[in-house]
């Protein structure tokens, strides 16, 4: 079966509230949501899948729309931040010299509301293998977060770090998993929707 491991669109920033952080889209992830469905309206896509966040259904929503299918929100597939009291984009955490930021790198969770990354891993390949063997020879469209691919990406590849690249808003990685068991990365982070939205524009 094909797989298809989208990063949710661009979220708006909260840099603190009482509960845990949810945002919605912000204007520009709206754009790259909708660049994203025209783009992959010629798959056949014939199953979508979202985290529970609602940056990642807001995503998942438009392209479940153009393929005619519906959404299945499984809660695997939340990202390590859903309990944090914040959301700044990994790029704004990074550009700033954010101590958040180098907490993840290292491994250290804990502000983010997760504390055992090796279990977040765990949990994320469970989840998407299991998506994988409901779905024999079908082709999936799983809507998720930077650390939720990198997670799955990692341990297909048996990369000694689990964050070892940086998906795009909107990327696409592709994984082909054979019935045998074998998991073949395709391509990592497309990003050509966007480019040829900003040509649009």
């Amino acid at each position: 079966m094909d797989l298809l491991l989208i990063r949710h669109a661009r979220p708006l920033r909260v840099d603190g509230c009482d509960g845990p952080a949810d945002p919605c889209l912000a204007p520009e992830g709206h754009e790259q949501t909708r660049a994203l469905a025209a783009w992959l309206a010629q798959e056949p896509i014939d199953v979508v899948y979202s985290s529970p966040l609602a940056r990642a259904r807001q995503t998942a929503a438009p392209v479940a729309e153009r393929s005619d299918v519906e959404v299945f929100v499984d809660d695997g597939l939340a990202e390590f931040d859903r309990r944090a009291t914040f959301y700044v984009p990994v790029e704004d955490l990074r550009a700033d010299g954010d101590s958040r930021w180098r907490d993840v790198l290292a491994g250290h969770w804990n502000a983010f509301g997760e504390a055992d990354p090796e279990a977040f891993q765990r949990r994320v390949v469970t989840t998407v293998e299991r998506v994988i063997d409901a779905h024999p020879g079908a082709t999936v469209a799983v809507v998720a977060h930077g650390g939720v691919i990198n997670a799955y990406v990692a341990h297909v590849l048996g990369t000694a770090s689990m964050l070892f690249f940086e998906p795009s808003y909107t990327s696409v990685t592709r994984v082909v998993a054979a019935r045998t068991g074998e998991r073949t990365i395709r391509s990592l982070n497309e990003t050509a929707h966007l480019q040829r939205s900003a040509v649009d524009a």
